[in-house]
């Protein structure tokens, strides 16, 4: 079966999953597995990658610090936008797949490997993403997705093979769903969580506290914009990668950014997920508050149109489409004058913005004023109004 394939790049966490696909692979394929993990802002969950990929079969461990790339190159463009996928998601694991996959397309080139292979299943998204963006970066690459090949049908049939092969594996009793980690979110799926009317056991969270337990004092934050990217907080200059680590320090010590949803999957099926997002929710609020002073009316509707559509390619695995690249250059385009300071006030699980300026404000108080104005006309909006009302009564009139 794997007289073609002699080198494999994989893209590897140490999970249950992988550590059975670099088993699975050697067997099957009778190849070489080269194992390579992004390092997106785990963490902890890091440390015994390298020891147990070498343990576990592999030929070489590449354990890669993206994370900078992760917030400047994926995560920042995503928030230029306001990417949010069915009104709840802020695709903290849609939009990490693509810079995954490159780098594992580009380590595949690099070492001469056959092929790449991954341990996304054949009922979810992460398939089509991988997918999509090897395909896109390297149109002949070969793809190994073993749940789409192997005989396994469930997670008891992978504990079963890794207890024959003496494969450790982090999935037990007391963390009965799936989890992913890295800068921007962490994800729960499955196990208990698949009964949609069962609540999340706090002890579950990792990135934030309960609103409860939050402290009784607000936290405020103050936020600097530059052409809709965020350069510090709280007056202290940093790169996007420290812009996420800090909001998320901020966010998550009080409650910030918990969410609990059922998503339609590309494949079509209904999922449950529950995410917390405490940077990305506050960054994304902040953002859109400044873009309230900052932009034209009809730029921020002709942005606003496109978002679902947006998102939903991120969702889908189409980072590397032109038809994203195309709106991200819009998007761009719609990021010139959003420039400036937002205050933020963060308290039990709510982000509340209560201040903004610029610059480029286009808010004049002098036009909004209830008070006696100089510039506008109050007289001007009778014939703005009847102009506005002419299809209305002529319909009224046709009606009668």
């Amino acid at each position: 079966m794997g007289s073609d394939v002699k080198k494999v790049v994989l893209a590897y966490s140490g999970g249950l999953d992988t550590s059975i696909i670099m088993k699975w692979l050697i067997e099957t394929y009778d190849t070489e597995v080269i194992a390579f993990c992004a390092d997106l802002g785990q963490g902890e969950e890091l440390d015994p990658v390298r020891p147990k990929a070498l343990q576990t079969g592999a030929s070489k461990v590449y354990i890669e610090d993206l994370r900078e790339e992760f917030a400047r190159d994926f995560i920042f463009p995503m928030m230029r936008a306001n990417a949010i996928y069915e009104g709840v998601y802020l695709l903290g694991t849609s939009i990490a797949r693509p810079l995954i996959a490159k780098r594992m397309v580009e380590i595949a080139i690099a070492e001469g490997a056959d092929a790449v292979s991954h341990g996304a299943t054949g009922k979810g998204n992460d398939q089509v993403r991988f997918e999509l963006t090897a395909y896109a970066l390297k149109p002949d690459v070969k793809i190994i997705a073993p749940w789409r090949e192997w005989e396994f049908k469930s997670r008891t049939d992978l504990l079963n093979y890794a207890a024959k092969h003496k494969i450790p594996v982090p999935v037990s009793a007391d963390k009965p769903y799936s989890m992913d980690r890295n800068m921007l979110h962490i994800s729960f799926e499955g196990g208990i969580l698949e009964d949609p009317w069962a609540e999340p056991p706090e002890d579950m969270f990792m990135l934030s506290v309960s609103p409860e337990a939050a402290p009784d004092t607000p936290t405020y934050v103050e936020i600097d914009f530059e052409k809709g990217n965020a350069i510090a907080v709280n007056g202290e200059s940093l790169t996007p990668r420290g812009v996420m680590e800090k909001l998320n320090e901020l966010g998550g010590a009080n409650g910030i950014g918990r969410v609990d949803l059922v998503e339609n999957r590309f494949v079509g099926m209904k999922s449950r997920g529950v995410y917390e997002t405490p940077g990305g929710t506050i960054l994304i609020n902040a953002h859109r508050a400044l873009e309230s002073l900052c932009m034209d009316r009809e730029v921020m509707h002709i942005r606003d149109s496109f978002i679902p559509r947006y998102a939903e390619m991120i969702y889908y695995g189409f980072w590397y489409a032109p038809e994203r690249e195309m709106l991200q250059l819009m998007i761009d385009g719609s990021q010139q004058n959003v420039t400036g300071t937002v205050r933020v006030k963060l308290y039990k699980g709510n982000c509340m913005i209560v201040g903004r300026k610029s610059e480029n404000s286009l808010y004049n108080p002098e036009l909004a004023t209830f008070e006696k104005d100089e510039i506008y006309n109050q007289h001007d909006a009778e014939g703005f109004i009847k102009l506005n009302a002419l299809r209305l009564r002529m319909r009224a009139l046709l009606q009668k």
